[in-house]
């Protein structure tokens, strides 16, 4: 070997710890090169330590896709109403958890035209709570009950080890075979009643009804629909206790069996009317019972002058409940109204009873 050759593989330095051939530049080409310009030869005599080294990269690139991905899924998640799918991991789930669909861990059960739609809304402010995006009617409807709870749990959105997933069925309240059936999912399963002042809720229930009819056939001549009055009371004067609208809102009549199957501890009654007037002190009560940290506050809420109820708030956005939510009740003769009341007054009472709790509600 010429002085010049030698003196040129003198001048490569090879790197401690790596047994790697560096060769100079110069012995890769013609041309004369600096002796000091080496270039790495793919040649490795010692094979293990180049298996771990590699094996370390691609774990380090491993994780560090995952952390993007993964943050990417949380952030689409706080900040829309659609759930990915979970990110597929090899890893531990200890070690780095993903989301999963789960069964529900808190149920809204009713009842209807009580604010069950604007209730789930406002919990979905918290981040550890997680809401199935429609009423599922898995537990009310043979149909879905039928199909098992794989098919039910797959309705529920993506959710993380320590989220809580909720749905809301408001026909759940009234329907005989439910609450058997939710104990046989989860015994322990927290239940959220809301419930509004009764002659409210009817004509509520009644203004619902009629503009779903009105809906269903636009096109068709139909006769103008029947009045609240003509419908609540029978041409005597005498309370129809079979219009369906106030028979739901003989809420003991419902409640009884709830409680023949769940303790009275795992069913939170939720006051409707106070939901609309004071959100915060009944979302703050809600947040305890599901044993959830405090995070909702007067800050995710604001009054809506044009719409006449508070609206929901986030840190990106402001939005309140669609057209359908809160509309304009016919007005209805006072008379109805007060005899209505004095109807709900015995029933009121039994209710009261059953929750442990006078709701307050009006009986002229």
């Amino acid at each position: 070997m010429s002085p010049s050759k030698t003196d040129s593989r003198r001048g490569c330095v090879r790197p401690p710890h790596f047994d790697i051939l560096w060769l100079p530049r110069a012995a890769m080409r013609s041309v004369e090169g600096d002796p000091s310009d080496c270039v790495l030869v793919v040649g490795v005599s010692r094979p293990k330590m180049a298996l771990a080294i590699l094996t370390v990269m691609l774990i380090s690139l491993f994780l560090t896709f995952h952390m993007i991905y993964d943050s990417a899924l949380n952030s689409l998640q706080t900040n829309t109403q659609d759930h990915t799918r979970p990110p597929l991991l090899l890893l531990s789930r200890r070690l780095y958890p993903s989301a999963a669909r789960r069964l529900p861990q808190a149920i809204i059960m009713g009842v209807r035209k009580c604010g069950t739609r604007a209730l789930l809304e406002m919990l979905y402010l918290h981040p550890m709570v997680q809401k199935a995006s429609g009423e599922v009617h898995f537990f009310d409807r043979d149909d879905n009950y039928n199909k098992g709870l794989e098919w039910y749990r797959m309705q529920m959105p993506h959710s993380y080890h320590g989220q809580i997933t909720i749905e809301k069925s408001p026909s759940y309240f009234v329907t005989p075979e439910v609450p058997e059936r939710i104990r046989a999912m989860n015994a322990s399963v927290k239940l959220l009643l809301i419930v509004r002042e009764p002659v409210t809720r009817a004509i509520s229930d009644y203004t619902q009804l009629r503009a779903n009819a009105a809906t269903a056939s636009p096109t068709i001549a139909t006769p103008p629909p029947k009045s609240f009055e003509s419908l609540s009371l029978f041409p005597n004067g005498s309370i129809n206790e079979a219009y369906r609208p106030l028979a739901i809102s003989v809420y003991h009549n419902y409640l009884h069996r709830w409680l023949e199957v769940f303790p009275r501890e795992q069913i939170l009654v939720v006051n409707g009317d106070l939901l609309i007037e004071d959100p915060v002190s009944q979302i703050q009560k809600i947040e305890r019972f599901l044993g959830l940290e405090p995070r909702i506050g007067t800050h995710n809420f604001y009054f809506n002058e044009t719409k006449g109820f508070y609206c929901l708030r986030n840190e990106t956005s402001d939005r309140c409940l669609r057209e359908t939510k809160g509309r304009k009740h016919p007005r209805v003769d006072p008379d109805v109204i007060s005899k209505l009341r004095r109807y709900f007054g015995e029933h009121n009472q039994k209710f009261y009873e059953l929750i442990g709790e006078d709701l307050g509600w009006p009986e002229e």
